[in-house]
């Protein structure tokens, strides 16, 4: 029932309560409740206070449409309109809105009222459903009362392999809850079918995924990146090479809900990072159709193609954040999202100076596809603490490290020509040095454990036209 009609039970001018039996503090105030000339509601039993005439909501409408957090409440009406409230008991309170100057004598001062009934986990659920069941518009499929919820998902197709959380209608209104969008509200055409995903859909695949209603809004903009022109997400899915999205997340959103950005930063263990790149995927497969062995043609794939996400340490680097470094306001929260293949892992414990560990990061850099082949693939390359501590204590930032690895990654033609080395693979006589990489077809983000000297190389996929651009989005959050 909507507001509106529950308020025609209410009077438009005078005292109103609200109960339940099933409350030590309504069970103190109920002596006085026959003496206040109030409208009694009960949430749970009409036949409670004796000797008083109650109205039934058990049914919770009124409670809804008041607003009821707390029994007992008392509340003055006038003109329609409600102009004063006290929750739980307070004596003084109590007499200033029923003008009753000895009201509730033999009661204490005060005492804390319970839990309103609205929030009751037994009934919390079909209060939602009932009252904003009405912003669904997804197709409800209804299971065999014998039919186990993980199998019946996993054979309708709608996972990545692994269990996933049932998008029940309250669940998803939940997850509706992280952002202020309309469900209906288009977020992106999604590849390779070019569905549109509203944020509804959206919000169903990140139940799916196990996401928390915070998360929402970085799923959000993850998937209005994924599915830019320029990040070229169908290509990426029919590609033969296994590289997929993935999310780097920057600005205090990551904080807030728990993004890592240290210690196995690109591993298990967190939440956030395990269900938002998940859920990024789901979205790709459920509405898009990107499945694979259909459009997804990976040969080989990888473990982030179940989803990769992970945070930028911004309070821990001394580098401005990436973010900002691609036009980002600082203090905005944002998402990057980039083509990555699995980690390859940069061990360089030795180097005390920003040359030689560059000149390391370099080398790992020049495998990427192959250390043959210029200017193709993309890559992210994830600095650790202790190696970007090199280069900012010898006066480097963000740009001169660009510079100088760009510099490094100049690759001789000698050593790039097909069967140069015995090896048949390369570039059809090249005759002058050629860069690793394309112009802004390499990232650098700040992000690991506070020990070891370790950093990652994420190998990307064919960059620029016909291939894939990182994509960064600011997030609408609530």
């Amino acid at each position: 029932m909507s507001a509106p009609a529950a308020s025609s039970t209410l009077p438009d001018d005078g005292l109103v309560v609200v109960v339940k039996q099933d409350c030590p503090t309504c069970q103190l105030v109920a002596p006085v409740l026959g003496g206040l000339g109030a409208v009694v509601f009960s949430q749970d039993d009409p036949a409670f206070p004796e000797g008083v005439a109650v109205r039934d909501d058990t049914d919770l409408d009124v409670s809804l449409a008041l607003g009821i957090d707390v029994v007992p409440t008392l509340l003055r009406r006038t003109g329609g309109a409600e102009t004063a409230r006290a929750e739980g008991w307070d004596r003084e309170r109590w007499r200033e809105l029923s003008g009753l100057a000895d009201l509730g004598a033999d009661l204490p001062d005060w005492k804390p009222g319970c839990g309103s009934r609205i929030h009751d986990p037994a009934v919390a659920d079909a209060v939602l459903v009932r009252t904003r069941g009405h912003e669904l518009a997804a197709r409800h499929i209804d299971l065999a009362g014998l039919e186990d919820e993980a199998e019946a998902l996993y054979d309708r197709g709608w996972t990545d392999g692994l269990p996933v959380v049932a998008p029940t209608p309250p669940r998803v209104l939940r997850m509706l809850a992280g952002t202020t969008r309309a469900p209906d509200q288009v977020v992106a055409v999604v590849p390779p079918n070019l569905v549109p995903a509203t944020v509804e859909k959206v919000a169903i695949n990140a139940v799916l995924a196990g996401c928390r209603p915070a998360y929402l809004p970085v799923v959000l903009a993850a998937v209005e990146a994924a599915c830019a022109e320029e990040f070229n997400a169908h290509g990426l899915l029919a590609t033969t090479w296994g590289a997929a999205p993935a999310v780097l997340v920057h600005g205090p959103v990551a904080r807030r809900i728990g993004v890592n950005a240290r210690g196995n930063v690109l591993g298990q263990g967190a939440r956030a990072n395990s269900t938002i790149g998940r859920a990024l995927q789901l979205v790709i497969r459920n509405v898009g159709g990107g499945r694979p062995g259909e459009v997804d043609r990976a040969t080989l794939g990888q473990p982030g193609k179940v989803g990769l996400c992970f945070a930028e340490d911004e309070d821990g680097s001394p580098w401005e954040p990436l973010s900002v470094s691609r036009g980002v306001p600082a203090g905005a929260s944002a998402v990057t999202v980039f083509a990555a293949e699995g980690a390859h892992g940069v061990a360089d414990q030795i180097s005390r100076t920003p040359g030689s560990l560059a000149r390391s990061l370099a080398a790992a850099l020049r495998g990427v596809a192959h250390p043959k082949l210029p200017r193709g693939f993309d890559a992210t390359l994830v600095l650790s603490p202790e190696h970007v501590a090199v280069f900012a204590a010898a006066g480097w930032d963000r740009a001169r490290f660009h510079a100088e690895i760009d510099e490094l990654l100049l690759l001789p033609p000698e050593e790039l020509a097909r069967g140069a080395g015995g090896i048949e693979e390369g570039v059809p006589a090249p005759s002058k040095p050629l860069p690793k990489f394309r112009p802004g077809g390499l990232l650098v983000a700040v992000a690991g454990g506070g020990a070891g000297k370790f950093s990652a190389v994420l190998g990307g996929w064919v960059g620029g036209p016909g291939g894939s651009s990182p994509v960064t989005r600011v997030i609408e959050e609530v």
